[in-house]
Protein backbone atom coordinates (compact mmCIF):
# COMPACT_ATOMS: atom_id res chain seq x y z
CA UNK A 1 0.00 0.00 0.00
CA UNK A 2 1.09 3.10 -0.83
CA UNK A 3 2.59 5.89 1.61
CA UNK A 4 -0.07 8.44 1.31
CA UNK A 5 1.64 10.49 3.89
CA UNK A 6 4.25 11.35 1.10
CA UNK A 7 2.25 10.10 -2.01
CA UNK A 8 -0.85 12.56 -1.21
CA UNK A 9 0.11 15.12 1.05
CA UNK A 10 3.16 16.31 -0.22
CA UNK A 11 5.66 19.03 1.15
CA UNK A 12 4.31 22.38 1.03
CA UNK A 13 0.51 23.85 1.08
CA UNK A 14 -2.56 22.25 -0.45
CA UNK A 15 -3.45 24.71 -3.67
CA UNK A 16 -7.22 23.37 -4.66
CA UNK A 17 -8.72 24.10 -8.26
CA UNK A 18 -10.42 27.01 -8.30
CA UNK A 19 -13.95 27.39 -9.45
CA UNK A 20 -17.48 25.83 -7.30
CA UNK A 21 -18.11 25.46 -3.79
CA UNK A 22 -14.86 24.04 -1.90
CA UNK A 23 -16.37 20.46 -1.77
CA UNK A 24 -16.25 20.42 -4.88
CA UNK A 25 -12.87 21.75 -5.67
CA UNK A 26 -11.44 19.35 -2.78
CA UNK A 27 -13.33 16.67 -4.86
CA UNK A 28 -11.34 17.52 -8.08
CA UNK A 29 -8.22 17.67 -6.07
CA UNK A 30 -8.78 14.07 -4.87
CA UNK A 31 -9.49 12.32 -8.32
CA UNK A 32 -6.38 14.35 -9.96
CA UNK A 33 -3.97 12.70 -7.35
CA UNK A 34 -5.79 9.31 -8.49
CA UNK A 35 -5.20 10.14 -12.06
CA UNK A 36 -1.87 11.01 -11.64
CA UNK A 37 -1.08 7.85 -9.70
CA UNK A 38 -0.30 9.55 -6.07
CA UNK A 39 -2.56 7.02 -4.80
CA UNK A 40 -3.63 3.87 -6.52
CA UNK A 41 -6.71 1.70 -6.69
CA UNK A 42 -7.09 -0.30 -3.21
CA UNK A 43 -4.73 2.34 -1.42
CA UNK A 44 -6.46 3.90 1.60
CA UNK A 45 -7.46 7.57 1.71
CA UNK A 46 -6.51 9.71 4.83
CA UNK A 47 -8.98 10.13 7.71
CA UNK A 48 -11.27 12.87 7.18
CA UNK A 49 -10.12 14.66 10.36
CA UNK A 50 -6.28 14.31 8.59
CA UNK A 51 -7.59 15.70 5.22
CA UNK A 52 -9.56 18.66 6.90
CA UNK A 53 -6.64 19.60 8.97
CA UNK A 54 -3.75 19.31 5.51
CA UNK A 55 -6.19 21.23 3.62
CA UNK A 56 -7.57 23.41 5.63
CA UNK A 57 -11.78 23.07 5.01
CA UNK A 58 -13.91 22.08 7.73
CA UNK A 59 -14.95 18.22 8.12
CA UNK A 60 -17.99 18.80 7.10
CA UNK A 61 -16.60 19.96 3.39
CA UNK A 62 -14.79 16.64 3.31
CA UNK A 63 -17.11 14.35 4.31
CA UNK A 64 -19.28 15.76 1.31
CA UNK A 65 -16.23 15.62 -1.29
CA UNK A 66 -15.65 12.43 -0.30
CA UNK A 67 -19.65 11.19 -0.41
CA UNK A 68 -19.45 12.61 -3.73
CA UNK A 69 -16.91 10.40 -4.58
CA UNK A 70 -18.55 7.14 -3.52
CA UNK A 71 -21.36 8.30 -5.60
CA UNK A 72 -19.30 8.59 -8.59
CA UNK A 73 -17.50 5.20 -7.93
CA UNK A 74 -14.47 6.62 -7.53
CA UNK A 75 -13.95 5.38 -3.81
CA UNK A 76 -15.26 2.91 -1.93
CA UNK A 77 -15.76 2.75 1.98
CA UNK A 78 -15.62 0.01 4.16
CA UNK A 79 -17.58 -0.20 7.49
CA UNK A 80 -15.58 -0.12 10.10
CA UNK A 81 -12.36 -0.08 7.78
CA UNK A 82 -11.92 3.32 6.16
CA UNK A 83 -12.35 4.49 2.58
CA UNK A 84 -10.54 3.15 -0.36
CA UNK A 85 -9.74 4.40 -3.68
CA UNK A 86 -12.35 1.98 -6.06
CA UNK A 87 -10.54 -0.72 -8.44
CA UNK A 88 -10.35 0.36 -12.12
CA UNK A 89 -12.73 -2.04 -14.37
CA UNK A 90 -11.10 -2.90 -17.70
CA UNK A 91 -12.71 -1.21 -19.75
CA UNK A 92 -14.33 -3.08 -22.82
CA UNK A 93 -13.96 -1.72 -26.55
CA UNK A 94 -16.71 -2.48 -28.87
CA UNK A 95 -16.87 -1.73 -32.45
CA UNK A 96 -20.38 0.01 -33.79
CA UNK A 97 -19.72 -1.67 -37.65
CA UNK A 98 -20.48 -5.02 -36.61
CA UNK A 99 -23.54 -7.07 -35.83
CA UNK A 100 -22.25 -9.05 -32.85
CA UNK A 101 -23.68 -10.87 -30.18
CA UNK A 102 -21.84 -9.76 -26.22
CA UNK A 103 -21.14 -13.64 -26.16
CA UNK A 104 -19.13 -13.69 -29.73
CA UNK A 105 -17.99 -9.89 -28.72
CA UNK A 106 -16.01 -10.68 -25.31
CA UNK A 107 -15.14 -14.38 -27.15
CA UNK A 108 -12.82 -12.88 -29.60
CA UNK A 109 -11.57 -9.98 -27.03
CA UNK A 110 -10.22 -13.80 -24.85
CA UNK A 111 -12.62 -12.53 -21.75
CA UNK A 112 -14.96 -14.95 -20.01
CA UNK A 113 -18.24 -13.92 -19.73
CA UNK A 114 -21.01 -15.44 -17.88
CA UNK A 115 -24.82 -14.48 -17.30
CA UNK A 116 -27.45 -14.28 -14.55
CA UNK A 117 -30.67 -14.75 -15.25
CA UNK A 118 -33.28 -12.33 -14.70
CA UNK A 119 -35.91 -13.25 -16.64
CA UNK A 120 -37.30 -15.29 -19.42
CA UNK A 121 -40.95 -16.30 -20.51
CA UNK A 122 -43.77 -15.54 -22.21
CA UNK A 123 -45.62 -12.37 -21.91
CA UNK A 124 -48.57 -10.58 -23.82
CA UNK A 125 -46.66 -7.72 -25.58
CA UNK A 126 -46.82 -4.30 -24.92
CA UNK A 127 -48.01 -1.88 -27.61
CA UNK A 128 -44.16 -0.94 -28.13
CA UNK A 129 -43.22 -4.32 -29.04
CA UNK A 130 -46.65 -4.67 -31.06
CA UNK A 131 -45.64 -2.50 -33.26
CA UNK A 132 -41.47 -2.72 -33.73
CA UNK A 133 -42.02 -6.95 -33.96
CA UNK A 134 -45.24 -6.36 -36.13
CA UNK A 135 -47.04 -9.01 -34.16
CA UNK A 136 -50.66 -10.15 -34.85
CA UNK A 137 -53.67 -9.93 -32.30
CA UNK A 138 -53.46 -12.93 -29.95
CA UNK A 139 -49.52 -13.36 -30.55
CA UNK A 140 -47.55 -13.79 -27.52
CA UNK A 141 -43.73 -12.06 -27.02
CA UNK A 142 -40.57 -14.02 -25.65
CA UNK A 143 -38.61 -11.92 -23.19
CA UNK A 144 -35.18 -12.94 -21.72
CA UNK A 145 -33.30 -10.47 -19.49
CA UNK A 146 -29.64 -11.19 -18.14
CA UNK A 147 -27.03 -9.48 -16.19
CA UNK A 148 -23.90 -10.17 -18.10
CA UNK A 149 -20.51 -10.10 -16.09
CA UNK A 150 -17.09 -11.23 -16.62
CA UNK A 151 -15.37 -12.57 -13.39
CA UNK A 152 -17.31 -11.12 -10.77
CA UNK A 153 -17.77 -7.56 -12.40
CA UNK A 154 -21.44 -6.96 -14.15
CA UNK A 155 -21.11 -5.34 -17.57
CA UNK A 156 -24.34 -4.71 -18.75
CA UNK A 157 -28.00 -5.68 -18.45
CA UNK A 158 -29.75 -6.86 -21.59
CA UNK A 159 -33.41 -7.25 -22.34
CA UNK A 160 -34.68 -8.65 -25.68
CA UNK A 161 -38.00 -8.98 -26.92
CA UNK A 162 -38.68 -12.01 -29.66
CA UNK A 163 -42.33 -13.14 -30.97
CA UNK A 164 -43.11 -16.06 -29.61
CA UNK A 165 -43.26 -18.03 -33.33
CA UNK A 166 -39.40 -17.22 -33.24
CA UNK A 167 -38.61 -18.55 -29.96
CA UNK A 168 -41.17 -20.34 -28.30
CA UNK A 169 -39.60 -21.26 -25.47
CA UNK A 170 -37.26 -18.63 -23.48
CA UNK A 171 -36.12 -21.17 -21.85
CA UNK A 172 -33.72 -23.27 -24.45
CA UNK A 173 -31.57 -20.12 -24.46
CA UNK A 174 -28.26 -20.66 -22.93
CA UNK A 175 -25.27 -18.53 -23.91
CA UNK A 176 -25.11 -16.68 -26.85
CA UNK A 177 -29.31 -15.98 -28.39
CA UNK A 178 -27.51 -15.09 -31.58
CA UNK A 179 -26.35 -18.46 -31.93
CA UNK A 180 -29.58 -20.44 -31.16
CA UNK A 181 -31.16 -17.93 -34.00
CA UNK A 182 -28.70 -18.88 -36.27
CA UNK A 183 -29.14 -22.78 -35.98
CA UNK A 184 -33.35 -21.82 -36.98
CA UNK A 185 -32.71 -19.53 -39.49
CA UNK A 186 -33.80 -16.58 -37.97
CA UNK A 187 -30.25 -14.85 -36.99
CA UNK A 188 -30.35 -11.27 -37.70
CA UNK A 189 -28.19 -9.97 -40.70
CA UNK A 190 -28.07 -5.59 -39.65
CA UNK A 191 -29.49 -3.90 -36.93
CA UNK A 192 -30.24 -0.22 -36.48
CA UNK A 193 -29.30 0.85 -32.58
CA UNK A 194 -29.84 4.25 -30.69
CA UNK A 195 -27.85 5.21 -28.24
CA UNK A 196 -27.79 7.77 -25.42
CA UNK A 197 -26.51 8.64 -21.66
CA UNK A 198 -28.45 8.08 -19.15
CA UNK A 199 -27.96 8.32 -15.08
CA UNK A 200 -28.57 5.16 -13.61
CA UNK A 201 -31.43 4.06 -11.50
CA UNK A 202 -31.70 2.31 -8.32
CA UNK A 203 -32.74 -1.11 -9.34
CA UNK A 204 -30.51 -1.17 -12.19
CA UNK A 205 -27.57 0.91 -10.33
CA UNK A 206 -27.52 -2.35 -7.98
CA UNK A 207 -27.30 -4.90 -9.98
CA UNK A 208 -24.37 -3.23 -12.16
CA UNK A 209 -22.91 -2.94 -8.11
CA UNK A 210 -22.49 1.08 -8.88
CA UNK A 211 -24.06 3.92 -6.99
CA UNK A 212 -27.17 5.46 -8.05
CA UNK A 213 -27.23 8.05 -10.60
CA UNK A 214 -24.03 6.60 -12.21
CA UNK A 215 -23.11 7.10 -15.86
CA UNK A 216 -24.71 5.10 -18.05
CA UNK A 217 -25.03 3.92 -21.90
CA UNK A 218 -28.33 2.86 -22.72
CA UNK A 219 -28.64 1.07 -26.07
CA UNK A 220 -31.93 0.07 -28.26
CA UNK A 221 -31.15 -2.39 -31.66
CA UNK A 222 -33.83 -3.25 -33.66
CA UNK A 223 -32.24 -6.53 -35.54
CA UNK A 224 -33.44 -7.39 -39.01
CA UNK A 225 -33.48 -10.96 -41.27
CA UNK A 226 -32.65 -10.54 -44.82
CA UNK A 227 -36.30 -10.22 -45.83
CA UNK A 228 -36.82 -7.04 -43.93
CA UNK A 229 -38.50 -8.50 -41.08
CA UNK A 230 -37.52 -7.28 -37.65
CA UNK A 231 -36.52 -10.21 -35.70
CA UNK A 232 -35.44 -9.18 -32.39
CA UNK A 233 -36.14 -5.89 -30.01
CA UNK A 234 -33.16 -4.99 -27.61
CA UNK A 235 -32.75 -2.79 -24.55
CA UNK A 236 -29.58 -2.65 -23.15
CA UNK A 237 -27.81 -0.91 -20.19
CA UNK A 238 -24.15 -0.47 -20.03
CA UNK A 239 -21.69 0.35 -17.08
CA UNK A 240 -20.27 3.71 -18.25
CA UNK A 241 -17.37 3.35 -16.63
CA UNK A 242 -16.68 -0.34 -18.52
CA UNK A 243 -17.65 0.29 -21.75
CA UNK A 244 -16.00 2.47 -25.23
CA UNK A 245 -17.96 2.35 -28.47
CA UNK A 246 -16.60 2.48 -31.38
CA UNK A 247 -17.70 3.55 -35.01
CA UNK A 248 -15.01 4.07 -38.31
CA UNK A 249 -16.08 6.60 -40.32
CA UNK A 250 -15.47 6.70 -44.27
CA UNK A 251 -16.89 9.47 -46.50
CA UNK A 252 -19.44 7.93 -49.34
CA UNK A 253 -20.46 5.21 -47.23
CA UNK A 254 -23.78 6.51 -46.34
CA UNK A 255 -26.78 6.96 -47.86
CA UNK A 256 -27.42 10.79 -49.29
CA UNK A 257 -30.00 11.47 -47.01
CA UNK A 258 -27.93 10.44 -44.14
CA UNK A 259 -30.25 8.03 -42.51
CA UNK A 260 -30.15 4.72 -42.58
CA UNK A 261 -32.33 2.05 -44.80
CA UNK A 262 -34.93 0.30 -43.11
Amino acid sequence: MADLTNSLFFDGPVVLPTGGPLYLQLKRWIEDAINKGAISPGDALPSERDLALKVDVSRVTVRKAVLQLVQDGVLVQRHGSGTFVAPQPQRVEQSLSQLTSFTEDMARRGMAVRSEWLDRGLYLPSPEETVILGLSPGEHVSRIARLRLTGDTPLAIERASLSARVLPDPAVVSDSLYKLLERSGNRPIRAIQRIRAANLGAEDADLLQVAPGSASLNIERTSYLASGRVIEFTRSIYRGDTYDFVAELRIGDTPSNGAAKP
